[in-house]
C-alpha cells in the first residue's frame, strides 16, 4: 500500500458559536478547521484535522502540504514508525513550526492502519476498556461572576458529566469566591478541577492551591508556565492537590518532569505529544515511571475520537475532557457525547470508527487544498 495524494478543507465555524450568550468582540474571527484526507493507492483514506481558535487554521492546512506532502506520497502508511521516526529528525529545523501538524497526520496513518487491518485503533493498541469517565470543561468566557460559575457548574453536572473543569483567569481574589461557589453548589460527590493556563505567579499559586486543598478540587492545572519548572516543583511539594502540568511540552521534554518530580500528573493528548505513535510512547513513559496521563481535549473533533481510542487502551487516564459543544462538528452518530453513565464509549468500527459528515463538511468549506502546493 502506498499515500498517493493528500487533500485539505479548510472548514469555517462562526465566532459566534464560541461566544454565545454573549455577543462576540467587534473584529473576532470565525474558527477555521483543517480537514485532511490521505489517499492510498488501494482506496483506503484517512482522516485527521487540526485545531484553529487562534487563526492558525489557514496556515497550518498549507503547512501539511508546503512541507510535508513530499514526505508522505510514496511512503506504506502501514509503516507508522518509521514515518513518525523522520518526522521526528525533521522536526529538528522546523524551528517556526511545532509537532502538532504531524502528529495530526499520525492520527489519519492509524485510521488507514486500522481500516487496512478492519479492527479499532483501540483494539489495535490492546483495548483496555469501552468507555472513559468525562467531565466537562466550562468555557472562560463564559464566566464573569461568581453566579456565572455556580450556573455552569450546575448544568454540567445536570447534563450527567462525572465533573467540570473551571478556566478561570482573574488571580486569588477573583476567582477564590468562584471556587468556594462552585464546591457549595455541587456538593462534595462531584469532581472539580481548576485550569489557571499558566497566567499566575507563583505566589497567587499558592494562594489559590491552599483553598483547594480544603475543597478537594482533584488537580490544579497549569498554574504557571510548563517552562517554570522550579517553580512547579514547589508547588507540587507544598500543596495536597495535585499539581497536573506539561501540556505544552514536546513528547521529548516529559522525562525531565519526571525524574525532577516537578509535577503530579501528566497532561498530554494526540495533537501536542506526536499522534497516536507518540502518545503509545507517552503513556508507556508514565507507566514505567509511575505517573497518571490525563488526555486533554484537542478541541477538533476526528482528534478527540483519536483520544478516546486512547483513553481506552490504558489505564493510567481516571477522565476524558469535553469542551464547546462547537468543537463536535462533521460527523455522524457524535460518538463524543457522553451517555447517560457519564462516559465517552470509544467507536468499534475500523481505524477511527467515525463516519464523517460530508454535507456538513461541503457547506463549510472555504477552500480546497490538493497535492503539493509549491
Amino acid at each position: 500500500m502506498k499515500i498517493v495524494d493528500i487533500e485539505t478543507r479548510r472548514v469555517k465555524q462562526s465566532i459566534d458559536l464560541w461566544y454565545a450568550p454573549h455577543p462576540a468582540p467587534a473584529g473576532a474571527r470565525d474558527f477555521e478547521f483543517p480537514v485532511t484526507t490521505i489517499f492510498t493507492d488501494e482506496g483506503i483514506e484517512g482522516y485527521t484535522m487540526d485545531y484553529g481558535p487562534l487563526g492558525q487554521g489557514r496556515p497550518s492546512a498549507y503547512a501539511v502540504h508546503d512541507i510535508y506532502y513530499h514526505d508522505l506520497v510514496g511512503k506504506n502508511p502501514l509503516h507508522t514508525e518509521a514515518i513518525w521516526q523522520a518526522m521526528r529528525m525533521k522536526q529538528r529545523h522546523l524551528y517556526n513550526f511545532r509537532e502538532t501538524i504531524w502528529s495530526n497526520l499520525d492520527v489519519a496513518l492509524w485510521d488507514i492502519k486500522g481500516k487496512a487491518a478492519g479492527m479499532s485503533i483501540c483494539t489495535m493498541l490492546g483495548k483496555y476498556r469501552d468507555s472513559v469517565p468525562t467531565y466537562s470543561t466550562c468555557p472562560p468566557q463564559t464566566i464573569r461572576t461568581v453566579e456565572d460559575t455556580v450556573r455552569e457548574v450546575t448544568q454540567k453536572k445536570a447534563e450527567g458529566f462525572v465533573g467540570a473543569k473551571l478556566q478561570l483567569l482573574g488571580g486569588p481574589e477573583k476567582d477564590i469566591p468562584s471556587l468556594i461557589a462552585a464546591r457549595e453548589a455541587v456538593g462534595p460527590g462531584f469532581y472539580l478541577m481548576l485550569d489557571s493556563s499558566a497566567v499566575l505567579t507563583f505566589e497567587e499559586a499558592l494562594k489559590i492551591g491552599y483553598v483547594l486543598d480544603e475543597l478537594k478540587y482533584e488537580w490544579f492545572e497549569e498554574p504557571v508556565p510548563d517552562a517554570q519548572i522550579v517553580q512547579l516543583r514547589k508547588l507540587a511539594k507544598a500543596l495536597r492537590t495535585p499539581i497536573l502540568a506539561a501540556e505544552t511540552v514536546g513528547l521529548m521534554e516529559l522525562p525531565h518532569y519526571m525524574v525532577d518530580g516537578a509535577i503530579d500528573i501528566i497532561r498530554a493528548d494526540v495533537h501536542h505529544k506526536g499522534g497516536i505513535t507518540g502518545m503509545i510512547k507517552a503513556l508507556g513513559m508514565c507507566e514505567m515511571m509511575g505517573y497518571s496521563l490525563e488526555i486533554h481535549t484537542a478541541g477538533s473533533p476526528l482528534l478527540d475520537v483519536a483520544n478516546l481510542h486512547m483513553g481506552c487502551a490504558t489505564r493510567l487516564s481516571r477522565f476524558l475532557e469535553s469542551h464547546h459543544p462547537m468543537f463536535r462538528f462533521g460527523l455522524k452518530h457524535d460518538p463524543l457525547v457522553i451517555r447517560e453513565d457519564g462516559h465517552q464509549h470509544v467507536p468499534d468500527g475500523p481505524g477511527l470508527g467515525v463516519e464523517l459528515d460530508w454535507d456538513w463538511i461541503d457547506n463549510h468549506t472555504v477552500e480546497i487544498i490538493r497535492g503539493n502546493t509549491l
